[in-house]
């Protein structure tokens, strides 16, 4: 049996993965506004490329900008949603157990933070300070904002090995999203779908063949 390449960097997503998930944030948000569950998942999964959610985690849209674009998404999809408050539901809050994680790895591995996001995580954030505190703990901060493309784009991940000069199969990427895994995991990565804390951590002990802490 051919031995498994080792593991040189671990790949982070942040909303979903060192926060909680944004998801939980939209559905509280539809039940306040008596929107159908899930219908901000749905509305940002019609079109997924080219709708006012892509164009604004690719830059292409300021926020300003993305309001009325998104708001006539879910007016034609048959809801009435205020754009600034579903962009108030992305930043969660942050997991201590995965941030801790970060800081053990940041030690012995390359790390990078792959996100999808809307101008700079620091800005955006309730607690600006702390966030980034964490960000200091990556390498690399690969933003697809200022890339001008997005997970699950492959470029997006030829980007970050590139970057961190590795091979995908040196890789492990944690990510709350399958369709996010997909291509990572197909260019030969480690993929972990992050359900809980606790099991991404335990996923991702097994693939680096040692305890994180």
């Amino acid at each position: 049996m051919t031995p498994r390449t080792p593991i040189r960097a671990v790949l982070w997503d942040f909303g979903g993965v060192l926060t909680t998930s944004p998801f939980e944030a939209f559905n509280r948000y539809e039940a306040k506004a008596r929107l159908p569950h899930d219908f901000i998942r749905m509305l940002n999964s019609v079109n997924s490329e080219a709708n006012a959610w892509a164009r604004l985690e690719r830059g292409e849209l300021s926020i300003p900008q993305f309001c009325p674009a998104f708001e006539s998404e879910a007016e034609d999809a048959g809801q009435k949603v205020a754009g600034t408050d579903v962009l108030r539901c992305v930043h969660g809050e942050l997991r201590p157990e995965m941030v801790n994680a970060l800081r053990a790895i940041s030690k012995r591995y390359k790390t990078a933070c792959l996100t999808n996001n809307f101008g700079s995580t620091e800005k955006t954030s309730r607690d600006p300070g702390t966030i980034q505190d964490v960000m200091s703990l990556f390498d690399m901060v690969i933003e697809s904002s200022k890339l001008g493309f997005r997970k699950p784009e492959i470029k997006f991940y030829q980007y970050a090995c590139e970057i961190l000069q590795i091979r995908p199969h040196e890789a492990v990427f944690l990510d709350d999203l399958g369709v996010n895994l997909k291509p990572a995991r197909e260019m030969g990565m480690q993929t972990i779908k992050v359900t809980t804390s606790e099991q991404a951590l335990s996923d991702l002990e097994s693939c680096l063949g040692h305890s994180i802490v």
